[in-house]
């Protein structure tokens, strides 16, 4: 007969087995009862990369807005998190805040509260997330993240009151040499953000919408700006780019949520809606039997 101190063995063993063969080193093991029962979320085709061991250096992962990586790669080799998220984070909230500015939120007239967020989180941490980014091997993440931390950065450099004096030099001989360099600064960032909008359209929806809204934002906001009127940018486009900000905003929260959330953590996976065209969208289009379908003898 098995004595007690035997059967702890057995069950720590098969407790280090489920933790180091099946869980990527996250503790999803249920220890409330006595046999050892590993905890999956419930997957409903949202999240490509649930429960892929990313040790492997073989396999290559098709991405998803969490990893802010839109195509396949390569895991990295070495044991660094996923930065991403962090960076979605810290361009949503200050994204988000300056976008309610633009809406015209409580009547807040300036932007001078988004420059203490655009320096410190929408900026600073942006940057070192897209540098992370870049030491994981994500090309895209890293120029992605690494960019617009360094906007935000521009941004509030370009907005500090009484700092470098940007706006007030600009504005002596009045409004318009102002408005017309910051429209087409924003023009500047439009542009850029087309092209990454072009390397997410074998993405996902979730990926693909956050970029399509960004430069809808960047667009309406750099032509409100150009085509300003005696009172100032137009009114109507600006709104217009708050609005899109907004989405925006949300749809990088909504792909950080999905890379933060794993089988350790939650209890779900969250969707991000592959293009049919994807490669993980003709994975499942291959699984469907559609012999019925094309049989036209029927």
């Amino acid at each position: 007969m098995a004595t007690a101190q035997e059967h702890t063995v057995s069950v720590a063993s098969e407790n280090t087995l489920l933790h180091n063969n099946g869980t990527n080193g996250t503790s999803t093991v249920d220890h409330a009862g006595h046999v050892a029962k590993e905890r999956k979320p419930y997957d409903y085709g949202g999240n490509p990369l649930a429960h892929v061991r990313t040790n492997d250096p073989e396999l290559r992962m098709p991405a998803f807005g969490g990893d802010f990586q839109p195509g396949l790669y390569r895991p990295p080799s070495r044991k660094f998190a996923n930065p991403a998220p962090l960076g979605l984070s810290a361009f949503a909230l200050t994204t988000f805040v300056l976008s309610l500015i633009n809406l015209g939120t409580r009547n807040i007239g300036h932007p001078n509260l988004v420059v203490a967020i655009a320096y410190g989180y929408g900026g600073l941490v942006q940057l070192l997330a897209g540098m992370w980014e870049m030491a994981v091997g994500n090309t895209f993440g890293a120029t992605a993240l690494s960019s617009y931390g360094g906007f935000w950065l521009s941004f509030a450099i370009a907005l500090t009151p009484g700092g470098f004096e940007i706006e007030s030099t600009l504005i002596k001989n009045g409004e318009g040499p102002w408005l017309n360099s910051f429209g087409l600064y924003l023009m500047g960032w439009f542009i850029f953000t087309t092209i990454l909008l072009i390397c997410t359209l074998r993405s996902t929806v979730a990926f693909f919408l956050l970029f399509f809204f960004l430069d809808l934002a960047f667009l309406m906001l750099s032509i409100g700006y150009l085509q300003y009127g005696p009172k100032g940018p137009q009114s109507g486009c600006i709104k217009a780019g708050g609005l899109f900000g907004l989405l925006a905003a949300f749809l990088a929260w909504y792909n950080a949520l999905a890379g933060i959330a794993d089988n350790s953590n939650s209890f779900f996976v969250i969707p991000v809606a592959h293009f049919p065209w994807s490669e993980k969208g003709r994975e499942r289009r291959e699984k469907v039997d559609n012999t019925l379908a094309r049989d036209t003898s029927v």
